[in-house]
């Protein structure tokens, strides 16, 4: 099978030039690469656009290679059936294509065409130019000086003449440019972030001098109490991050030649990128110092971190190491599976959340009254603060006196309780109790009787306590001891130790201490895990049967962080099988700057998002830094 292609180009003059071509094969192709039966040079066309074969039938299918159209005598289509006999019309950008039969040889002859006219003549040149301002405009030399100079005095002479008429207004105290237009912000290379937004009509707040790149010191000016610690320390930061080489090297040395030295504040925090909130650090900006640091900086106490889910080190939580009187002491180890905490209680998750103990049964009985109807719930003692970032502390009066009653005597309808968290109260409260001989009642003061929770265990009368004081009927200390010793309702939650004072009976009740903020060193906010489930991470919570056990996730493992979290190159990682991994940068738990522990922000702000204020409200126990 043959085709003839005829290629019509003109001349300056209007003459037509023919150059058929034959080509031979099966089918004929379209398209701008000169390797197209039909070469089409337009940037309009695809290098390869459509493709002719003729059919059993004699009629012509033409269909595009790709998506891209082509026009079908005016229409525009992708593919299109065509009789030979009838002919077409084809348009392929700025080419029409007519299809036909050749009179003499009888093959198909395809006619290419270009439809912008290429003529060059004298008379075109006067059509375009008979109407146009042309000759009444100035030469092009004279244009452009003319468009440097307004350029010149614009953007240069007026700013400068701007900026040095409102520099001696600047050096007074509290004083602020009037609210107009000044030249120098023509400078501006975008408008200021959400944090700046107060700052936008006032440029000599951060640009103190002309020609001088902002200075630590104008961010000072403001930041004085948030600034981070490594702003004291430049040299050290310096080495923390290495000597560059290459074309860094010389990047720096420019930097520097420019009155822009490394390791000042804006090397990190730009400005100038668009009216919103400020981004988040770039990872770069951390791992380009913590990735590998401990081999630049011998000394620090930091491990090396390039990427949460490639390179991080093991979580380090504070936990519950002591007591020192009534205040605990906290320090830092590493997170492993048997890390254990004595917070004072002998409280154990298992047993409070079995779904098959006496416990469960005590929640069958009392539907709609816990949040699950099989057992106790983690949602049934733990409550979430009005940020939904932290919990707030179990208090006793709220989560564990329905079940553990406090209740010791009955006059009428009143119910006497001993006084929690104070021990040299309850001794008081017994002694006066018993004061002038046994009463009629003995009190009760075991746990025998505290089986269904709720207000049967106030209704308990002293005759269901009787056996449990029968051999501590009419004495006072007998009383006492009964009620911190094995089976007493102190001795049954709490570490109850011999030794103490005469008010306290000789016995010492440990301080319980609860830790409210396990990881210092990064934030953690509960309320972006409300769709997640307790167990998910708290994985060991329902089968823990030591008080002491910290349930608390690590880094890696069962429950552990990154279960979800793959770092800020998770995409990269092909090691990672998450359903739906979370891309995890440094700044999504490390903040440069630390506002007690909270991610920061500007004090103004930080009434809009009471996420940020939790930490003012509930400071921690010991300073926070990252580092």
């Amino acid at each position: 099978m043959s085709f003839l292609v005829r290629q019509i180009a003109l001349k300056s003059s209007g003459e037509e030039i023919v150059r058929p071509s034959t080509i031979e094969g099966d089918e004929l192709t379209i398209g701008r690469d000169a390797a197209n039966g039909i070469h089409l040079p337009d940037l309009a066309v695809d290098p390869r656009h459509a493709r002719v074969v003729q059919g059993a039938d004699g009629n012509l299918t033409i269909g595009s290679v790709g998506t891209q159209p082509f026009e079908v005598n005016g229409r525009s289509v992708t593919e299109a059936v065509l009789d030979p006999a009838v002919g077409a019309e084809l348009m392929f950008g700025g080419h029409r294509i007519v299809i036909s039969r050749d009179t003499e040889s009888g093959m198909l002859a395809f006619t290419v065409r270009r439809v912008e006219a290429v003529s060059d003549s004298a008379e075109d040149k006067d059509i375009t130019t008979v109407y146009t301002l042309k000759g009444l405009l100035p030469g092009k030399r004279m244009s452009a000086w003319t468009f440097a100079v307004l350029v010149l005095i614009s953007f240069l002479a007026f700013p400068i003449y701007s900026y040095m008429t409102y520099k001696p207004l600047a050096m007074q105290e509290k004083a602020r440019r009037p609210d107009s237009f000044h030249a120098d912000q023509t400078w501006s290379s975008g408008p200021l972030s959400l944090a700046h937004k107060n700052l936008g009509g006032d440029c000599q707040a951060c640009h103190t001098e002309a020609f001088v790149a902002v200075t630590d010191k104008a961010c000072l000016t403001c930041h004085t109490k948030d600034a981070h610690d490594h702003i004291s320390d430049k040299a050290r930061l310096l080495k923390a991050r290495g000597e560059p080489t290459g074309l860094a090297a010389l990047q720096r040395a420019v930097a520097t030649a420019f009155n822009r030295p490394a390791g000042r504040c804006v090397d990190c925090h730009t400005e100038h990128e668009g009216a919103g909130a400020m981004p988040a650090t770039q990872q770069k900006f951390c791992a380009d110092c913590h990735n590998g640091m401990k081999g630049r900086l011998t000394d620090t106490k930091l491990a090396d971190a390039a990427d949460f889910g490639m390179a991080h080190p093991q979580f380090k939580p504070m936990v519950i190491s002591g007591m020192d009187g009534d205040k605990p002491l906290f320090q830092r180890a590493m997170w492993t599976p048997a890390l254990q905490e004595n917070n004072g209680l002998k409280f154990t998750h298992g047993q409070h959340l079995s779904k098959t103990n006496g416990i469960a049964q005590m929640v069958r009985r009392m539907p709609g009254r816990f949040a699950a109807t099989d057992g106790l719930d983690c949602k049934d003692c733990h409550k979430a603060d009005s940020t939904g970032t932290r919990f707030k502390p179990v208090v006793m009066e709220d989560s564990c006196q329905s079940c553990h009653s406090l209740s010791f005597d009955q006059v009428g309808g009143t119910f006497r309780t001993l006084r929690h968290g104070k021990p040299e109260q309850v001794v008081a409260d017994l002694r006066a109790f018993y004061r002038g001989g046994a009463p009629a009642r003995p009190a009760n003061l075991s746990g025998l009787a505290r089986r269904v929770p709720g207000d049967a265990a106030l209704r308990s009368t002293a005759a269901d306590y009787a056996r449990a004081v029968r051999f501590y009927p009419t004495r006072a200390e007998q009383a006492v001891a009964q009620v911190f010793s094995n089976g007493g309702m102190c001795y049954d939650c709490h570490t109850v130790t011999r030794g103490g004072t005469m008010a306290s009976a000789g016995f010492t009740v440990q301080p319980v201490a609860q830790n409210d903020r396990y990881y210092q060193k990064g934030w953690f906010d509960h309320k972006a895990h409300d769709k997640t489930d307790c167990a998910d991470c708290h994985t060991e919570t329902g089968t823990s049967n030591k008080a002491t056990d910290l349930l608390v996730p690590g880094i890696d493992g069962k429950g552990g962080c990154r279960t979800c979290h793959v770092g800020g190159e998770g995409a990269k990682l092909a090691s990672v099988s998450v359903k739906d991994p979370v891309d995890s940068s440094c700044a999504m738990c490390h903040s440069y700057h630390m506002d007690a522990g909270a991610p920061w922000a500007p004090a103004k702000d930080r009434k809009k998002d009471v996420g940020q204020t939790v930490a003012v409200a509930e400071r921690p126990r010991f300073p926070v830094k990252l580092h």
